[in-house]
């Protein structure tokens, strides 16, 4: 197979973690005979400094053409001001609008070798294997937003919450779809009894279920389900939800696994083009350090193989390699804060190739 694989480190650790990423994708074409092609690109804060534009015109450009893209993070102290006309993050939403990306899938899942790196107790992250599906380009994030002077209170921000019944209806096919593939279970997540587009969602949710009558379909609201994350992790397995409250709600479930540097993610379209990153951020206090885990992104590596590329055997190979490299006792600084020589984030990427089948 030929593929182009655009990559865009970003930020941050967004660099390190994405060149291990793409040591393990150059090692998997190699022993399968793919011809992989990698061209870098500007997003972000860098993009910022170098253009003036978190999303260059160039970089979306390459992205469209692309048969995948491989994104690092964005973001940092240095462009957090909050009246700054444009700010790293305006360029990741960008992207995902850009490329027609509306569905954010989120493998969670708990490692027998890692069951001491998280706080719960192991009977209930024991098994745990679970699929949050985040809707991407609507809610909250799109929404329209401004600020205005009042007399009574003085500033005043508005920020709108909109659905479409087509942006609803498209990541919930595509949830029971996943689910049809899984234990045909799906929990979709609102909170119905306060706002009208959750009510929105419900409603679409259930009219959607009627097609697919193999399929059970529970509905959640998003504090209580909050709760049940951490209380009962096993009960779900795949979960559908708006922008924000998946957004939250990924970043809650990373402790069933002890770091964020675990957990993948892929944003999908109608195609088969698709964008793949780590959920952690850029993480600058540790950024050039090289201690940042890099397997959250290499796992994000396996779904493109999977996904974009439609190459399962190898992607099965590079999560199975990562299984591997865990149960031998490789370990980063997060997953190990006790370990007297825990591994660099280049020695885990290492460390998984040497293991890939």
């Amino acid at each position: 197979m030929k593929a182009k694989i655009v990559v865009l480190p970003g930020d941050g650790v967004g660099p390190e973690v994405v060149a291990e990423a793409r040591k393990v994708l150059e090692a998997v074409a190699s022993k399968h005979g793919h011809q992989l092609s990698f061209e870098n690109q500007l997003i972000g804060g860098i993009a910022i400094d170098e253009t003036g534009d978190p999303l260059p015109p160039a970089t979306l450009a390459a992205c469209q053409g692309s048969d995948a893209v491989l994104l690092g993070a964005v973001g940092g102290p240095k462009w957090d001001d909050p009246n700054a006309k444009t700010r790293p993050e305006k360029g990741l939403l960008a992207i995902r609008k850009g490329l027609g990306l509306y569905a954010n899938l989120r493998p969670v899942k708990s490692y027998p070798e890692l069951v001491d790196s998280s706080p719960l107790k192991l009977e209930r992250i024991k098994g745990v294997n679970m699929l949050l599906i985040r809707e991407l380009t609507g809610g909250l994030y799109f929404g329209k937003q401004y600020r205005e002077k009042t007399e009574e209170s003085g500033t005043r921000a508005v920020d709108t919450l909109e659905y479409t019944e087509k942006e609803i209806e498209r990541v919930c096919r595509l949830a029971f779809n996943l689910a049809r593939g899984r234990s045909k279970k799906l929990t979709s997540i609102d909170k119905a009894n306060v706002l009208e587009s959750s009510r929105l969602w419900r409603q679409v949710a259930v009219e959607l279920g009627k097609e697919f009558s193999d399929i059970t379909l529970e509905h959640q609201l998003v504090d209580s389900c909050a709760m049940r994350l951490v209380t009962a992790p096993g009960s779900f397995d795949v979960m559908v939800t708006e922008n924000m409250f998946g957004d939250i709600l990924s970043d809650e479930a990373a402790v069933l696994t002890g770091s964020l540097g675990m957990l993948p993610s892929a944003s999908l379209g109608e195609g088969k083009l698709g964008l793949y990153e780590p959920i952690h951020g850029s993480a600058p206090d540790i950024a050039g350090k090289g201690i940042c885990n890099p397997l959250g992104t290499i796992l994000s590596a396996a779904m493109l193989l999977r996904h974009s590329l439609g190459l399962e055997a190898e992607a099965q190979s590079v999560e199975r390699a990562v299984e591997a490299a865990l149960a031998a006792g490789a370990r980063t600084r997060d997953l190990s804060p006790n370990a007297e020589k825990p591994l660099s984030t280049s020695a885990m990427g290492d460390a998984v190739v040497s293991r890939l089948a």
